[in-house]
């Protein structure tokens, strides 16, 4: 409870500071489509040759991270699309393979029925979220030698989260969507739970939780629960947004006190049309996956493109 409470703070203050600009500075909303588009490529690279006394490992690392928005209204319907891809990788000299340092795919559509001509509308929301490529863990042999043991592949695990609910929507930029009937569907890869027909090692795969909750010689998990969506974004300075998005999910068939965290923070600071700083903070807690909280932070400076 204190992690949910800890979010949801940390979301309202984003929230109100959002609201308030909207207050002073809100668009009538048009018919039509809205769309808008940015890419980032960030990149940093360090060489020594064998005569640096310093200190120091020769790396690389780039991150490619897109965002994508396509809205519609027509009258008291609204249907609004975003699409994030975020992908990155890092290599040190010493190290015989290259590791991720970021991997997502996700995307969300709520379409919605305006309640009488209020920032109410009855609605039906979309979340599909996974990874493109494999993700290892690393270790060495007898030998010394570098190792790596695949634990995920593309779309192993994936989710997808749907239900009709509540969207209450201020504008494109400031919006919550509740739904108390939310359908949850986990996807996995089936070589990462063919257990085979022992029942021993059935159960004992079982107990300990199965992957990412998928039970033995499974290759998908439905949940029904509760669900919360929100987005808030807005400026802190001229050339400074600050981008909030939180995603919280209860599951009524087991352990419903247990609720899945999903929050991240970008902010990025424009210096001109092609250069850009981000700064990307995401914290996920999911005990099928791990009873712990994942982090994920990133800073760099790179070239952009909006569209």
């Amino acid at each position: 409870m204190k992690k949910i409470l800890f979010f949801l703070a940390l979301f309202s203050s984003a929230f109100m500071m959002q609201a308030q600009e909207d207050a002073s500075s809100e668009e009538e909303n048009k018919d039509g489509w809205s769309k808008e588009g940015n890419i980032s490529l960030l990149f940093s690279q360090a060489a020594f040759n064998a005569e640096w006394t310093g200190g120091g490992t020769s790396n690389y690392a780039a991150n490619l991270n897109l965002s994508y928005t396509a809205n519609y209204k027509s009258g008291d319907w609204a249907w609004d699309n975003r699409l994030l891809v975020d992908y990155g990788i890092s290599k040190t000299r010493d190290q015989e393979f290259t590791r991720k340092t970021s991997d997502r795919f996700e995307i969300n559509s709520i379409l919605g029925k305006q309640i009488n001509e209020s920032n109410w509308y009855y609605s039906y929301f979309l979340n599909f979220k996974t990874q493109m490529t494999s993700g290892y863990v690393f270790g060495e042999d007898a030998n010394g030698n570098e190792t790596r043991t695949e634990t995920t592949k593309a779309f192993s695990p994936a989710y997808l989260q749907t239900g009709p609910g509540a969207l209450w929507k201020k504008s494109d930029n400031l919006f919550v969507n509740i739904s108390p009937a939310t359908a949850k569907f986990i996807f996995v890869n089936g070589d990462f739970t063919d257990i085979g027909s022992d029942q021993a090692s059935i159960d004992a795969f079982n107990e300990a939780g199965g992957y990412f909750g998928v039970e033995a010689n499974e290759t998908m998990r439905f949940e029904f629960g509760a669900s919360l969506n929100a987005y808030a974004k807005f400026k802190i300075m001229e050339n400074i947004s600050f981008e909030n998005i939180l995603n919280l999910y209860s599951n009524y068939l087991e352990d419903p006190q247990n609720v899945d965290i999903d929050y991240t923070a970008n902010v990025v600071m424009t210096v001109n049309k092609w250069i850009t700083a981000n700064v990307a903070f995401q914290a996920i807690y999911d005990d099928n996956a791990v009873q712990a909280f994942q982090i994920r932070e990133a800073l760099g400076v790179g070239l952009t493109y909006g569209f």
